[in-house]
């Protein structure tokens, strides 16, 4: 599946990117956000090429991009953990759980040592209730609390206990779980940005592209999902997600020629800038939406 993800995604980039057709008369556009960097002669300035994912993520994953990103500290924007209790449900245990992951992995950019304890207590209790073996998760969280002073080795026994997570649900035949997880990790990670990095008054061209990249993975997500609609819950959530891609579809991003790289391996693109005819408005569209589906998500 993820091969045929990877081969759709690819096709789709490649398309965006390839020459005009022979005969066609060549289409102009201008831009309303720029990444590429030129000096004061106009001329194209040198940078290092920068990755843009565009397979499925997991939590950890999206909070290495918040890393880059530069995300600003505030607690009002998380889920607190006082609401795992009340998430009876499956369905709100496996989103919730992808939600609380993405939050973790906010936390942890902070070195916030009782609160990232106090996240991964709560990612434990929503596995617990998705039936989840308890090692699991019991062991990357004992090893945290032994030693709280190396980040990457807290992000990589995160990572590595999320991934457990999701091949235990494969075995199990509980893959449209996994995806939830999954889905609940992407719709917080964009609830974050959009919330306390992206400006309306002032937009950011690299907070712009960050943001206006998630169609590729929308993309990934939507793919994924409608392999498991034998679950209501699926269905509910990809036909949300659906009307959300409708934003995204309104507007492109443009590479130079020459300037992008495809790694199928990593599932990620490489360039040193972009073009984007995405507005404002749309963005703010999208912003509004992702906190509307993000608030029915967390609600009980």
């Amino acid at each position: 599946m993820k091969s045929l993800i990877s081969s759709v995604m690819i096709f789709m980039l490649l398309a965006m990117v390839s020459c005009k057709p022979k005969g066609q008369e060549k289409i102009t556009f201008t831009p309303n956000f720029s990444t590429y960097r030129s000096d004061s002669t106009g001329a194209k300035v040198p940078v290092q090429k920068k990755e843009i994912y565009y397979g499925l993520l997991t939590p950890v994953d999206v909070c290495v991009i918040f890393n880059r990103m530069g995300v600003p500290y505030s607690n009002a924007t998380l889920n607190p953990t006082s609401n795992k209790n009340l998430y009876l449900s499956s369905s709100k245990a496996s989103i919730n759980t992808g939600i609380y992951g993405v939050d973790f992995g906010y936390l942890k950019m902070f070195g916030l040592g009782q609160q990232i304890i106090d996240y991964m207590l709560a990612i434990k209790e929503m596995s617990n209730k998705l039936g989840i073996p308890d090692a699991l998760i019991t062991d990357p969280i004992r090893k945290v609390q032994n030693d709280m002073s190396d980040p990457d080795s807290v992000t990589a026994m995160m990572q590595k206990a999320y991934k457990d997570i999701e091949d235990h649900l494969s075995k199990s035949g509980r893959e449209s779980t996994a995806g939830l997880m999954v889905m609940g990790g992407w719709v917080e990670a964009m609830f974050i940005a959009t919330q306390l990095v992206y400006n309306p008054q002032h937009p950011d061209p690299e907070v712009v592209q960050k943001i206006a990249e998630q169609k590729y993975t929308l993309n990934s997500l939507l793919s994924f999902m409608k392999n498991y609609y034998d679950d209501p819950v699926v269905v509910y959530y990809t036909k949300k997600l659906k009307y959300l891609q409708h934003y995204f579809d309104s507007f492109e991003i443009y590479f130079e020629k020459g300037d992008l790289e495809i790694d199928t391996t990593r599932q990620v693109l490489r360039s040193s800038g972009a073009k984007m005819t995405v507005t404002v408005e749309t963005l703010n569209d999208i912003r509004d939406y992702v906190a509307k589906l993000r608030t029915e998500m967390v609600s009980v």
